[in-house]
């Protein structure tokens, strides 16, 4: 047993890798979110805009590993964080926010309601207003929306975000492209300025002002895909915070996501700087 959830995973990995990171959710009064509160705390990670709730339980997902790899399993409806809405952000969210350099958001939020999709987009307009950067990552999991709403929805982020950040596997459903160039030619047709398109076992190609570097993977032993996306998006989210070029920060992802996937869980085998700089 271990915790995960994708933006979760996404900022204590930031924060593993030395960013100042603080978490924007909402999670119930019971026993998963009180631990959820706890390893967020424990990860450095700052909580004033995690609001805990009697009002609902907090979302809840299983991963499981079967043949073709790691498989979710959901029960969110309803939950604490899908009863997030733009009034709720500007409360204390927008003011963590507004003292941010980088907001980073999820395809996955989008997905769990229209109140929590209308709330992303409400912070990245928001974060956009008070000089941040914005980062999206897909995370696209059709078992929580119809592919008619995601595209939608993601074409809406992908106009709003300074980086975005999908994976292959996500952008062959979402674009009908197969070819990691038509790809990153509809990325930009949405109006994403720049452009990393993970390859997992491939590595990654990074698209920005009309040049494109392909980063090659790392030939690791593969125990458990969970989060390795996630853990891709904070490391390299760090090391722009840190001042790092694009193409020098995706290189350092690249090598923290192949030490991620050598370990059980989304939050456990997430890397810190000494392990990443000796693979890198």
């Amino acid at each position: 047993q271990g915790f995960g959830g994708d933006t979760s995973n996404a900022v204590i990995a930031a924060a593993r890798a030395g960013a100042r990171t603080a978490y924007l959710s909402r999670v119930g009064d019971d026993w998963s979110g009180q631990r959820l509160m706890d390893l967020w705390r424990a990860e450095g990670v700052d909580t004033r805009a995690v609001e805990v709730t009697p009002d609902a339980a907090t979302g809840l997902y299983f991963v499981t590993h079967g043949p073709q790899g790691h498989e979710f399993g959901y029960q969110r409806r309803g939950s604490a964080a899908a009863r997030m809405t733009p009034a709720w952000f500007s409360g204390t969210p927008q003011a963590v926010v507004a003292q941010s350099r980088i907001l980073h958001v999820s395809g996955i939020s989008m997905a769990i309601s229209q109140n929590a999709c209308d709330t992303v987009l409400a912070a990245m307009q928001a974060a956009r207003g008070s000089g941040a950067q914005v980062s999206f990552d897909t995370n696209l999991r059709l078992k929580l929306w119809t592919l008619e709403a995601a595209r939608a929805a993601i074409a809406q982020a992908a106009a709003l975000c300074d980086w975005f950040l999908p994976s292959m596997d996500d952008a062959v459903h979402l674009s009908g492209h197969t070819a990691p160039a038509d790809v990153i030619a509809w990325a930009h047709g949405l109006g994403a300025p720049t452009v990393v398109l993970k390859l997992g076992g491939d590595g990654c190609l990074v698209s920005q002002h009309g040049q494109q570097h392909h980063i090659p993977g790392h030939r690791v032993p593969l125990v458990d895909a969970t989060g390795a996306g996630d853990c891709f998006c904070g490391n390299l989210l760090a090391r722009l915070a840190a001042g790092d070029a694009l193409v020098d920060a995706a290189r350092y992802a690249n090598a923290a996501a192949a030490l991620a996937v050598q370990g059980f869980g989304a939050v456990a085998p997430l890397p810190r700087p000494a392990q990443v700089h000796a693979v890198s």
